[in-house]
């Protein structure tokens, strides 16, 4: 299917086309904010459609969503830009549930729905602490909470306690992204790509890339590792003339490459070590290949400056080392020693029992979500 037979009616003309599906259509809705928001929907949307035989109404703010091209009959998908169609859709949805990755419902511009009792479920898209990566009061008008791992449980009771906030249903739920890695995953590696280091920031004025990535790149590439850069979306967009400079200088090495999608899991497989920050990602490459991660310890960036109101430590700090090594910026020169030395180690194994320490159902979060999804479609007081 070609994008202009997609994009050919405008956004506006999208969203009547939702509003004029059957109800049955759209009792179930997911909305992406942008290209990541499927690697956090994939299993569950599976489970729902191929599975369970249940229609879906799927509407996204990304142009080339893979969802838009799939084949799959029961998915209604529907592209609705980021614009004030957008706005409309949230205020006038008419459905049972909505599923999303998107925080701060009800906070800015968009809102709870003004014309039904949508019950909302948020699906987090990264393992780490909740008032720790999101802003304060990030999840608090939604329904329903799809937690990660028991440290999502604490931290939003005891967020709930603090604030005097009414009590969400939280869901034993797991991740998703995690669960595809290792449905995904391949015990063989291509011996070409073997040295390959990916080097995966986080975004802000302190990430990674910022702070040393050019000496980083360079560093690598001078101790013959071949090097896989993805940015994060959001520094591709706000960091322009650093893209531009990091390209100028390295795009025509043979062992560099630029990636400004989603990693594949070949690559990810394939690759020796990453090298990042305060990246959700590490996470999940260290406990899906049970890699050691190297972190470069930049400054962390802080959505909830009132995080320390919640006395639970983000567990994306007391994690870090228990899942690799923690090097300053200013000792970046010792990176290819470390990676060199890496062998299998005590550390290694153990990062192999702390995926079951930090995620709900392992492999199984598909399942637990479409049963409460069903259960809330039967419930004849679905909110």
């Amino acid at each position: 299917m070609k994008l202009s037979n997609i994009f050919s009616n405008d956004e506006w003309k999208q969203l009547k086309k939702i509003e004029d599906l059957p109800q049955s259509e759209r009792t179930i809705v997911f909305y992406a904010e942008n290209l990541a928001s499927i690697n956090h929907f994939r299993e569950i949307i599976t489970e729902l459609t191929e599975k369970r035989n249940l229609p879906i109404c799927y509407v996204t703010s990304v142009k080339d969503d893979p969802i838009l091209f799939s084949k799959n009959k029961k998915i209604k998908s529907f592209y609705i830009g980021d614009g004030t169609a957008r706005t409309k859709f949230f205020l006038t949805l008419n459905t049972k549930i909505l599923l999303m990755d998107m925080p701060d419902l009800n906070n800015f511009h968009i809102k709870r729905s003004k014309a039904y009792p949508v019950h909302y479920i948020y699906i987090f898209h990264s393992i780490f602490s909740v008032h720790s990566y999101l802003r304060k009061g990030a999840i608090d008008n939604f329904d329903t909470i799809f937690c990660v791992g028991k440290h999502h449980v604490n931290e939003i009771q005891a967020t709930e306690k603090t604030y005097d906030l009414k009590p969400k249903k939280l869901i034993e739920y797991g991740f998703g992204r995690i669960d595809t890695l290792l449905k995904n995953k391949t015990l063989e590696k291509n011996s070409n790509t073997s040295n390959r280091i990916i080097i995966a920031p986080s975004y802000g004025e302190n990430n990674l890339l910022e702070v040393c990535g050019i000496s980083l790149i360079n560093l690598l590439l001078k101790a013959n590792f071949k090097v896989l850069l993805r940015p994060h979306f959001k520094t591709l967009k706000d960091s322009k003339k650093l893209i531009s400079k990091i390209l100028h200088k390295f795009e025509n090495d043979p062992n560099f490459n630029f990636e400004k999608g989603i990693i594949s899991n070949e690559k990810l497989n394939d690759s020796l070590c990453m090298i990042s920050d305060w990246s959700g990602i590490s996470f999940e490459y260290s406990l899906v290949f049970e890699h050691q991660v190297i972190f470069i310890d930049v400054p962390k960036k802080i959505q909830n400056p009132n995080f320390n109101d919640i006395s639970l430590e983000p567990i994306e700090i007391s994690f870090r080392k228990k899942l690799g090594s923690v090097i300053s910026p200013d000792n970046i020169d010792q990176i290819p020693e470390i990676i060199k030395n890496k062998k299998e180690t005590d550390q290694n194994k153990k990062i192999k029992t702390l995926g079951s320490e930090l995620i709900f159902n392992i492999g199984e979060s598909a399942k637990i979500g479409a049963d409460f999804i069903q259960q809330i479609i039967m419930s004849k007081n679905h909110q």
